[in-house]
């Protein structure tokens, strides 16, 4: 049997009801036809709302709380066995293309950072590196979101490459002159922006491994819709602000959720008391920040962003047509965490486990083997695609992994593989410290030392206005909830070895 190519192509932090196929407001003609040739998964969500403890689960098949990258400004210990290590042993190529985000922005002797500036900024060191990282014995990386300073690695070289000498007009000091009042439209061109990057050299790396008859592991990482919400010409003006319909907070929905929801909708909310480590914690401010015109017009900008990077996509998609590898490859796309743009008041990310920002867009292709053209509500978790590419290339999955094998729902042969989600968010060491259970028709969620919490009914009340966590109609149902929690919590230890004899 050919073993197939693993192909991961992730936006970042994309809103789960942002594909056209299922809202008409938004035009993504490639996402759409990913979901008419494969299936679409409803009720796919996040390990963490945040971007390296998700992507360091997407490499390991572990949650946060066990591969140790708890929150963002840590880093995925080396020591950690990833997916890709076990493709490599197998014979693969892998590569990965754009954002990793498996380590921070700061370095220390203890914890050191590829990852971090200044050294992410050394062109001459990026051009030389060819180090094996996590797994991946090829990278091209950058670490900037739009216009942000952070801009260097492989996307500053293949800048230079292109003959763009410039590339500092773009983007904004210190490493750049970019004016910083410019909001929504880039001026960047778009044949030097990152999509193009990173279109190009994904579809280049496996032109070489089809060339050469190798299978492989490409992950080809997209930085959008990720916010600052900015995007190039004619994609800034695709979208009518005042034809959109804007998400806002109903009144009173937060008057019975935790303190920090409600200090959100606050003018200039303390949360002094939550604040541990002295680094920013996401999320813990007001969000009062925008009027509606502006909500508007991020939104609109937000929606040009989705339907810009899809058009990139296509171009990936395209090429494996163009290599004669569809039938061998099986292709996933899917996001880091979601996003709010307005929804009950929020925007970002945070602690705040709305489906908004743990559920996820997710589709999976596989040509004769994954159904097409259909939907599913079986539950998927980032966490479960490692083990899921292991199976499907006939791999054996390492004992490190606690995520399930999806092969089987995939192949539409199986309903389900798991009956839960767990989404955890530890952003501070004690103080923002918290953990999601979701199973079929509920949601509960408990914070570390406090008596507070969420339950939401999803069948009831989809919208989650109504926190029933001191409801005495709910009572059973939350001692239900927290049995079935801890139920979870226990189930999804590793075992690193089976018994292997009476003692």
């Amino acid at each position: 049997m050919t073993r197939p190519n693993i192909l991961l192509i992730t936006s970042d932090q994309q809103h789960w009801h942002t594909i056209g196929a299922f809202n008409s407001e938004i035009h993504t003609p490639n996402l759409d036809r990913l979901t008419f040739e494969g299936t679409t998964f409803n009720r796919a969500y996040c390990p963490n709302p945040t971007c390296t403890p998700t992507r360091a689960s997407i490499i390991t098949g572990m949650y946060p709380s066990q591969h140790g990258a708890w929150t963002l400004g840590t880093k995925l210990l080396e020591d950690r066995h990833t997916v890709g290590e076990d493709f490599l042993a197998a014979g693969y190529r892998t590569a990965l293309v754009g954002k990793a985000h498996f380590q921070p922005l700061r370095s220390t002797e203890e914890f050191p950072s590829l990852e971090a500036v200044p050294l992410l900024q050394d062109l001459d060191y990026w051009k030389q590196f060819n180090e094996t990282f996590y797994g991946f014995d090829h990278v091209e990386l950058a670490r900037n979101h739009t216009n942000e300073f952070l801009v260097g690695q492989h996307y500053a070289i293949w800048m230079e490459e292109q003959g763009c000498s410039n590339w500092r007009d773009y983007f904004l000091a210190p490493t750049g002159t970019l004016d910083p009042s410019i909001k929504h439209k880039w001026p960047i061109p778009e044949k030097y922006h990152y999509n193009t990057w990173i279109a190009e050299r994904s579809n280049k790396l496996m032109e070489e491994f089809t060339e050469k008859e190798e299978p492989f592991f490409l992950w080809a990482s997209f930085f959008d819709p990720h916010p600052d919400y900015l995007v190039p010409e004619p994609w800034d003006t695709m979208y009518d602000p005042n034809k959109l319909t804007l998400p806002k907070v109903v009144p009173g929905e937060h008057d019975n959720n935790p303190p920090h929801f409600r200090m959100t909708q606050e003018a200039q909310p303390d949360f002094t008391a939550w604040k541990e480590t002295g680094h920013v914690i996401h999320g813990y401010h007001s969000h009062q920040v925008y009027d509606e015109a502006e909500q508007r017009q991020n939104m609109a900008t937000y929606y040009g962003m989705i339907s810009k990077m899809d058009a990139y996509i296509g171009r990936i998609l395209d090429k494996v047509d163009e290599l004669g590898i569809a039938e061998d490859t099986l292709i996933v796309f899917t996001t880091d965490h979601g996003h709010f743009f307005g929804q009950h008041g929020l925007h970002f990310k945070g602690g705040f486990h709305y489906e908004d920002v743990i559920k996820l867009p997710f589709i999976v292709r596989y040509p004769g083997k994954v159904p097409a053209g259909r939907q599913s509500e079986a539950f998927q978790s980032l966490v479960d695609l490692a083990p899921t590419f292991l199976s499907i290339a006939g791999l054996p999955v390492a004992r490190t992994m606690t995520g399930v094998d999806q092969s089987q729902v995939w192949f539409g042969k199986q309903s389900a593989a798991r009956d839960h989600i767990l989404c955890e968010f530890r952003h501070e060491p004690t103080t923002i410290h918290q953990k999601t259970y979701v199973n079929e028709r509920y949601k509960i969620t408990v914070y570390f030392n406090q008596t507070y919490g969420e339950i939401f009914d999803l069948k009831e009340d989809p919208q989650e206005l109504h926190n029933r966590w001191d409801d005495p109609e709910y009572v059973h149902v939350k001692s239900d909830l927290l049995l079935k929690f801890t139920w979870a919590e226990l189930g999804k230890e590793a075992l690193p070895m089976p018994r292997i004899w009476h003692a």
